[in-house]
């Protein structure tokens, strides 16, 4: 499995449910900022998009062992660096 390293744009958005992705950036600030780190959303941390409601939004993320349901308009705000699509082992990572 390959990692693929995301455009500089791609956001928590563009991974769907099933799909990993290395945070590289959360633009986020004040208490939404506070709220992410809290629960372990930092840059380096590798996450998967796990579901999505049947409107597509909020999408469902495990995070560090937990499930976190996030807005759209709060994922615009987390960049990605690397991501991968289905089928790929999170041993791969080199985590």
């Amino acid at each position: 499995m390959l990692l693929k390293e995301a455009r500089i744009t791609e956001n928590l958005n563009s991974i769907n449910p099933g799909e990993y992705a290395k945070i590289g950036q959360i633009l986020t600030r004040g208490s939404m900022r506070r709220r992410l780190l809290d629960i372990g959303l930092t840059p380096g941390t590798m996450i998967e998009c796990v579901g999505k409601s049947p409107a597509g939004d909020p999408k469902a993320f495990l995070i560090r062992g937990a499930v976190i349901a996030l807005r759209s308009e709060d994922c615009a705000d987390i960049l990605i660096n690397e991501y991968a699509k289905r089928g790929c082992k999170k041993t791969n990572w080199g985590l």
